[in-house]
């Protein structure tokens, strides 16, 4: 009777599976638009290193990827009627004054022009936040996910954003997965480009899929024995990682010492994570195991954010799109300054139980 009951369940999540990937598919995806400055709006200037080309801002599923790196900043123009953790698209004509917007570009000619335009605009300090999008992602769509996170966690630190090349299309996890492995070569250059100064270090965010991509990045700077490079990444948060733990277990063997804080943002109501465990043998990802003691390395915390989840976007990406994860944060943030040893055991201490669900 329990096989029986377990094979139905297969078969509903398939199905289930199978009609969000449907409908997700045949769901056009907005791209991000120009539009006239508002005086009243938050201007993010967001950094970008991709392997896509400029003209690349929607979905490329089924075409070439192109080889090389480009260079641009975005000037991000985000409403000043933003509610924490949404990304506002237009409805219509794109207007700064409720919609996320563009309102200027500017191409860099290689990686130390755009440095150096982003260490001008930020003298005060030398770290950089490098943010790694996830599958199913557009350049639009990772633009302004970084420009929210930057504006709701009010950050210091420059952003950087490093778009692979996602299919961008529910129907590419398997191009996407591929996209990770031809990226990761990327993704090191650019690292040791953030980091060529005296005193420069970045800071790692990552999602969903791109944490496979970050971990592949970083297990290749390990085995060329390139520590310098480890020790100027001032600590690392992989939110939501669509890895399978085992994976992870042998990628953070092979990094040795990771750097620090390395931190680890679950949440067991993950229903993306859910599918792409379903997709790929039934196992949990490392997104959403239902234990923290499963990752066997005291250099790693695993947080867990179930109980501050509140069903958006399948809950894959609740720290930065939850309101009460949101305020969560920046008052651990702002107790600590920052993110350091200190933000990591308040953390721990401060976050609510999960909810137990009754049958």
């Amino acid at each position: 009777m329990g096989q029986g009951v377990n094979w139905a369940e297969c078969v509903r999540r398939a199905m289930l599976g199978g009609a969000i990937l449907l409908l997700a598919a045949c769901s056009p995806r907005v791209t991000a638009e120009r539009a006239a400055p508002n005086p009243a709006a938050t201007i993010q200037p967001v950094y970008v290193a991709t392997g896509r080309k400029l003209d690349q801002t929607g979905p490329i599923f089924g075409l070439e990827r192109p080889e090389g790196l480009r260079f641009f900043r975005a000037d991000v123009s985000v409403p000043p009627t933003h509610t924490p953790g949404q990304i506002e698209w237009p409805d219509g004509p794109p207007d700064a004054a409720t919609d996320f917007v563009v309102t200027g570009t500017e191409v860099y000619d290689g990686a130390a022009a755009m440095q150096r335009a982003m260490r001008r605009a930020h003298p005060e300090t030398r770290e950089t936040l490098l943010f790694v999008h996830g599958y199913n992602n557009t350049l639009s769509e990772a633009m302004y996910r970084l420009a929210q996170i930057q504006t709701d966690f009010d950050t210091a630190m420059p952003g950087v954003l490093f778009s692979w090349p996602s299919a961008g299309d529910p129907r590419g996890y398997i191009y996407d997965r591929d996209s990770v492995l031809f990226a990761r070569d990327d993704l090191q250059k650019v690292l040791r480009q953030l980091t060529d100064a005296p005193g420069d270090r970045v800071f790692l965010l990552a999602h969903s899929m791109g944490s496979s991509l970050v971990m592949e990045a970083l297990r290749s700077i390990a085995l060329s024995e390139d520590r310098h490079l480890l020790r100027r990444i001032s600590g690392v948060v992989l939110m939501s990682p669509d890895i399978d733990p085992d994976v992870f277990d042998r990628q953070a063997e092979a990094i040795g010492e990771l750097p620090q804080p390395f931190l680890i943002f679950i949440t067991k109501a993950d229903r993306a994570l859910s599918l792409s465990g379903f997709i790929t043998g039934r196992k949990p990802r490392l997104g959403m195991i239902d234990r923290a003691d499963k990752v066997q390395r005291p250099d790693v915390q695993v947080i867990d954010f179930t109980a501050l989840a509140d069903g958006s976007g399948l809950n894959h990406f609740v720290p930065v799109t939850s309101p009460a994860a949101i305020d969560f944060l920046r008052g651990i943030m702002a107790g600590t300054n920052g993110i350091s040893g200190e933000f990591v055991r308040d953390m721990t201490l401060s976050l609510p139980k999960p909810r137990v669900l009754l049958p």
